[in-house]
């Protein structure tokens, strides 16, 4: 099946799916800690606008539902915390130093061409578009993976897991036209919870150590008596 001769709302979530992969890489390549949580609100945008548009073209309203708590939870609500956690930690300014940013770069290149060989086995039993919007929700979970593992500072480390959420979400919307509603508040829910621990995480890791970068942890060695 081409993509022309797919429906335009079909075609229209292909277009939303390419962008939120798109978010995915801009996430890994950000180095400034507020550029990289406005372009994870952006993710979230367009993940609200994923669910709407299923919402619509499937006829399971529901769905509108949970784009509400995601343009409430994630365009909104925890960017603005991740925010405020950056002003009031004082690392606005900080850059994220990574190692060699474009082998990294490559390695998200390849995580996503693995995404689709992964993909490979549904083709028989799915339509083009599930089969894309299956590969592109495990590319982002991967990205976000990578971006936990490359990154050092605290904060770009749990934007990597909100992103991998996103990916999970993003499969559950596109790809079965949503969870159960019950599974979906509680996702909510956890997400919302979750925000909250990290951002006591990060005071505590900030007054023990004086910075968010985790790599301090790993000189930690015992006193001897």
């Amino acid at each position: 099946m081409q993509l022309i001769s797919l429906p335009v709302s079909e075609q229209l979530i292909l277009t939303l799916a390419a962008l939120i992969l798109f978010t995915s890489f801009l996430l890994l390549a950000q180095t400034r800690l507020v550029t990289l949580i406005h372009t994870f609100a952006l993710q979230g945008g367009l993940l609200f606008l994923t669910t709407v548009l299923v919402a619509i073209a499937s006829g399971r309203h529901h769905l509108l539902i949970s784009a509400a708590l995601t343009l409430g939870l994630k365009v909104f609500f925890i960017p603005w915390q991740l925010r405020l956690l950056v002003v009031r930690l004082d690392i606005r300014r900080e850059v994220e130093v990574v190692g060699n940013a474009s082998l990294i770069m490559i390695g998200a290149g390849a995580l996503t061409l693995f995404s689709y060989y992964v993909a490979l086995p549904i083709r028989e039993l799915s339509l083009l578009s599930t089969r894309n919007t299956i590969a592109i929700s495990l590319a982002v979970i991967l990205i976000g993976m990578l971006m936990i593992i490359t990154r050092r500072k605290a904060v770009t480390q749990v934007i990597g897991f909100m992103s991998m959420e996103n990916g999970l979400m993003f499969a559950a919307v596109a790809a079965t036209h949503g969870m159960p509603m019950v599974v979906e508040l509680g996702v909510a829910l956890d997400v919302l919870v979750a925000a909250i621990l990290f951002g006591i995480f990060f005071f505590h890791i900030r007054s023990e150590f004086g910075s968010l970068d985790v790599d301090r942890l790993n000189r930690l060695n015992e006193v001897d008596r």
